[in-house]
C-alpha cells in the first residue's frame, strides 16, 4: 500500500472536484497533486532522500496537507510535531528524529530563536506561513514556484511514512514508526465507518499533527472529498466554516464537542448538511454525548477508540448504538473492520467476555515499532499483540469497555500526558519531599492533570507555586490543574510503589469508570 495511492486514485475520479479550501484559498485535485509533486522536487534539491525525516510545526491548514503528500512522494518520512510542547520539547523530538528538515508557519517562527541553539539535525528551516519570511528561512510558495514537479518516489509497503511522537513512561516521548502499510490500512477501516466518497466535505478542527484528525485525512482523500480546514479549534469558527462549506464529516475531541453544545450558538447556524460527527482520543463524559444527542439531532454520532501505536484505530461505535439509555453507548464499541481484539490476564492468556484485563489488538495498522527502543517496542509488541496499556472488558456481543488504564498515563483534552514526567518537573521544586500526579474527572477536560505533594519539613508551598514552577519546565498541557497536600507520607505497596489507586479513589468514588 502506497500513501501517495489515496492521492492519485482521487485525481483519477474526481481531478477537477475541490481538494481543498483553507480561508479563501481553494484548489481542485489536479491542482493538489501539482504542488505536491512540487513539493516532492524542492525537498530532493535540499538532499532529502529516502526514509530521511522530515517535520512540521504548524496549525492546520492546506499547506500541513501538501507537505503529508508531499514527504511521501518524496520517498521521505514525516515528523509532525504537537504544537503544545515547549521548545525543549520540540526540540528534543527533532534531534531523536533525526530530522534534516523543519516546516514552520507563522505561529510558531517565533519560537526560532529559542530552538535554533538547541538544534543539530535541522538543517533547512521552510516557512510555510502567510506572513514574512523570517531571516534564515527557506520561503515556502518561491521554493514551490522555482521547483520542477518530480515522479512520485512510489515508497509504500513496509517503507517508513512517519515518526509519531506520543508520551513515554521514561519521561522522554516515544516516536512510533508507522509504515505505509500501517496508514493506509487504517484509512481502509475508516472509510466505511465515516461513510467518505467524492461528496464528503471533511473538517479539519482537531489539530492535524494528530493522529486521531490524520486518520481521516488520508481516508477523505482516498474518497476523493474535499479537505476544509480551521487554524485551530474555536467554536465560532467551525460553526461557521461549517454551515458556508456545507461541511459534511468532522472529528473533534470531547473537549471540543463540550464547548461547541455549551456554547449556546448551534441553533445561529444551519448544520444541515452534517451527517457525521466523529468522537474520539480520550473518553466522553456521558453527559456530554447526551447533551450532543439532543442538541444535533440531525447528526450522526461515531465513536473511535485507538492509540497512535495502532495508526490509531482499534474499535469503532457506529452511529446506531448512540441511542440515550442503550446498553452499548457508554462501550467503546466493537473491533474495526481489519483488526483483531482480546483482552488477556498478566500471563498474556485470553480471558473469557466479561473479565477484565489487558486489551491487546493485532492488524497491519499495527506500528512497527518505537523508533531507536527495542526492548520497549519488544515488551509492546509481545507475542504478536499490541499491548494498549488499557484494562477493559469485552462483552458476549463483542464490545469493548474501557475502565481502567494499566499504564500510568492522563488523557487530557485528547493528549496523553504520562504522569512520571509531571513528577520529574514537580520534584525539581527544592521544597518537594514526595509527589505522585494523578488523572481526576473534568468536565471540560475529560481528565485533569493532579498533583498530590508532601513538601519538606517546615516548608510551605501552595498550589500557585507549584503550577508555576512546572510551567518554566513542561508543556502547558501536562501541568497540574490542581493541587493537594498533605504532610505524611505518600501510600506505597510492598515493593514500595506508590498506590496511586488509592489516591485516587476519593475523585473517582462517584464515577462509575476510574477515568473519564
Amino acid at each position: 500500500m502506497f500513501i501517495t495511492q489515496t492521492l492519485r486514485r482521487a485525481v483519477q475520479i474526481n481531478a477537477s472536484g475541490t481538494a481543498t479550501i483553507f480561508g479563501e484559498r481553494r484548489q481542485t485535485w489536479q491542482q493538489f497533486q501539482e504542488r505536491v509533486a512540487r513539493l516532492a522536487g524542492a525537498l530532493k534539491e535540499l538532499d532529502v532522500g529516502a526514509a530521511d525525516r522530515v517535520a512540521i510545526l504548524a496549525l492546520n491548514s492546506d499547506r500541513y496537507l501538501e507537505y503529508l503528500y508531499g514527504v511521501a512522494w518524496a520517498g521521505a518520512a514525516c515528523n509532525p510535531i504537537n504544537i503544545r510542547l515547549a521548545p525543549p520539547e520540540i526540540a528534543y523530538t527533532l534531534e531523536d528524529s533525526g530530522s534534516a528538515v523543519l516546516l514552520i508557519d507563522d505561529a510558531f517562527s517565533q519560537m526560532l530563536p529559542a530552538l535554533r541553539p538547541l538544534l543539530t539535525a535541522v538543517q533547512h528551516v521552510i516557512f510555510i506561513g502567510d506572513g514574512p519570511c523570517p531571516e534564515g528561512c527557506l520561503d515556502y510558495e518561491r521554493l514551490l514556484a522555482q521547483s520542477a514537479p518530480v515522479p512520485d518516489a512510489d515508497a509504500g509497503g513496509d517503507d517508513l511514512a512517519g515518526l509519531f511522537y506520543t508520551g513515554g513512561t521514561t519521561g522522554k516521548s516515544k516516536g512510533v514508526m508507522l509504515s505505509h502499510d500501517n496508514i493506509v490500512y487504517n484509512a481502509l477501516n475508516v472509510l466505511p465507518a465515516l461513510g467518505y466518497d467524492d461528496q464528503s466535505v471533511y473538517l479539519h478542527a482537531a489539530p492535524m499533527f494528530h493522529l486521531a484528525d490524520m486518520a481521516n485525512t488520508f481516508a477523505v482523500t482516498m474518497g476523493a472529498g474535499t479537505h476544509v480546514a480551521v487554524p485551530r479549534f474555536d467554536v465560532e469558527a467551525v460553526l461557521d466554516t461549517a454551515s458556508r462549506h456545507r461541511v459534511t464529516h468532522l472529528l473533534l475531541v470531547p473537549t471540543m464537542v463540550n464547548l461547541l453544545v455549551s456554547s449556546g450558538r448551534i441553533g445561529d447556524y444551519d448544520l444541515g448538511s452534517v451527517k457525521r460527527l466523529m468522537y474520539g482520543a480520550s473518553p466522553m463524559p456521558e453527559a456530554v454525548l447526551k447533551k450532543a444527542m439532543t442538541l444535533l439531532p440531525g447528526v450522526e454520532l461515531a465513536q473511535g477508540y485507538g492509540q497512535t501505536e495502532a495508526a490509531p484505530v482499534i474499535t469503532f461505535l457506529e452511529p446506531r448504538f448512540h441511542v440515550e439509555g442503550g446498553a452499548k453507548l457508554t462501550s467503546a464499541g466493537r473491533p474495526a473492520y481489519g483488526v483483531e481484539v482480546i483482552v488477556v490476564d498478566d500471563e498474556d492468556r485470553e480471558l473469557p467476555r466479561g473479565q477484565a484485563g489487558e486489551v491487546c489488538a493485532r492488524g497491519m495498522n499495527v506500528m512497527q515499532g518505537y523508533w531507536g527502543l527495542k526492548e520497549q517496542t519488544e515488551q509492546t509488541l509481545r507475542n504478536g499483540w499490541l499491548h494498549t496499556g488499557d484494562i477493559g472488558y469485552m462483552d458476549e456481543d463483542g464490545f469493548v469497555h474501557i475502565v481502567d488504564r494499566a499504564k500510568d498515563m492522563i488523557i487530557t483534552g485528547g493528549e496523553n500526558v504520562f504522569s512520571v514526567e509531571v513528577e520529574g518537573a514537580i520534584y525539581e521544586h527544592p521544597g518537594v519531599q514526595e509527589c505522585a500526579v494523578i488523572g481526576v474527572p473534568s468536565e471540560q477536560w475529560g481528565e485533569a492533570v493532579h498533583a498530590v505533594v508532601v513538601p519538606g519539613p517546615d516548608v510551605s508551598l501552595t498550589a500557585e507555586e507549584i503550577i508555576e514552577h512546572c510551567r518554566q519546565r513542561i508543556a502547558g498541557y501536562k501541568q497540574p490543574r490542581s493541587v493537594s497536600f498533605q504532610n505524611e507520607s505518600l501510600p506505597v505497596s510492598g515493593a514500595g510503589k506508590i498506590l496511586k489507586t488509592e489516591l485516587r479513589k476519593p475523585f473517582w468514588e462517584e464515577h462509575n469508570r476510574k477515568v473519564s
